[in-house]
């Protein structure tokens, strides 16, 4: 008895020294609470600058990465696709909260939502497909994955990226790329809706379609780095890593602002941080599952991952214009244009068979080298 005591009570010790990093993002809030004002006063001297974004970058990637451990745990517990629908969740949650934090913090940047959606469109459906492609492909030759899933993703993605990034360009009740209220509040309206319908066919009607098999279960189960615990521990740990972010996004949003106002940076450079904050664990998590020849949980993280930005951020993103009276501009411009339907052509074809090559992996990080070639040069 006193062992069976004893072990439990070290087991405790070891989860709990696991989460070492919940005192980390906790004591950054302490430290940006007491002396926040003093560091965002000092950020004209390019080491305090520096210093700042990177600390903050860092404990909120941190975070997120901690999310994507607990939400892979969760998976565990739940199998798929419950487990990926928490991650992308939690993840777009945190990608609201730092476009929000951005957008209402300095001088009106109406371009955010939209740099931000087609670079976590870009990020995610070419460099994380295209990597975890490659990287599954170089260790497993060939992977599979259901094919009726991956088509019920893109066919729901295409009409709402058309529809949200597209299609803005193209009205005329209003100049430039942007829409009327009315035309936003409808897009708001069938976006939440079609992601809402989709939920139902994922979890209910057709959640064959997005499982992983009996073999890959077990195999996920094996490939966890420790055992999952209860339900209401990880939700809570889930819940607790979530918490900080809120506040240091915005804490974030003072260096982000200061480079692009004040050293006039590109405009898209703040869409690129939160994209790459948001986009990071779920490349990891993608990544490892094609590596540990996962291929479905892999398509599962990085469709849900665009297919939850486009049908909750977007629609998030227009309540938020709306009630604060800061107007958004949706619709992509330019090259981005033309690699954003490119994008989404090649991935009809990469996804058309159930299986995947070297070679598809190869021509999405073509893609992705293309997206920063044009962040850079314009």
């Amino acid at each position: 008895m006193g062992v069976s005591s004893h072990k439990t009570t070290t087991v405790e010790h070891s989860a709990w020294r696991a989460e070492w990093f919940l005192a980390v993002s906790l004591t950054t809030c302490l430290a940006f609470v007491l002396a926040g004002k003093t560091l965002m006063a000092s950020l004209a001297n390019p080491w305090v600058l520096t210093f700042v974004f990177f600390w903050l970058f860092g404990v909120i990637l941190g975070s997120a990465m901690s999310v994507v451990r607990q939400a892979e745990h969760l998976a565990v517990l739940l199998g798929e696709p419950y487990g990926t629908l928490v991650l992308t969740l939690s993840v777009t949650f945190i990608e609201v909260m730092s476009i929000s934090a951005v957008m209402l913090h300095g001088q009106n940047n109406p371009s955010l939502v939209r740099d931000t959606l087609i670079a976590v469109i870009m990020i995610i459906l070419n460099g994380m497909v295209g990597l975890s492609l490659l990287a599954g492909a170089w260790k497993h030759r060939e992977q599979h994955y259901n094919l009726q899933g991956a088509n019920a993703y893109l066919g729901v993605i295409i009409p709402l990226a058309v529809l949200a990034l597209v299609l803005p360009n193209y009205t005329t009740t209003t100049v430039g790329p942007s829409l009327s209220h009315p035309q936003e509040w409808a897009l708001a309206l069938l976006t939440i809706g079609l992601y809402g319908v989709f939920l139902g066919v994922q979890t209910g009607r057709h959640r064959g379609y997005f499982s992983t098999s009996e073999a890959d279960a077990q195999e996920q189960h094996k490939e966890a780095t420790t055992a999952p615990r209860s339900l209401p521990y990880h939700v809570a740990l889930l819940t607790l890593y979530i918490l900080p972010v809120v506040y240091l996004a915005e804490q974030l949003a003072h260096p982000v602002d200061y480079v692009t106002e004040t050293l006039h940076a590109p405009q898209a450079l703040s869409g690129v941080v939160i994209a790459v904050l948001v986009a990071t664990p779920e490349a990891i998590g993608a990544t490892r599952a094609a590596l540990a020849n996962q291929m479905q949980r892999s398509v599962n993280i990085f469709l849900g991952s665009v297919l939850s930005t486009i049908g909750l951020t977007v629609p998030a993103m227009l309540v938020v214009s709306n009630l604060t009276g800061h107007p958004i501009i949706l619709g992509v411009e330019h090259g981005n244009i033309v690699l954003l339907v490119l994008t989404l052509g090649v991935s009809i074809l990469t996804f058309a068979s159930g299986r995947t090559n070297v070679m598809q992996g190869l021509v999405h990080l073509v893609l992705f080298v293309t997206f920063l070639l044009l962040l850079v040069q314009g």
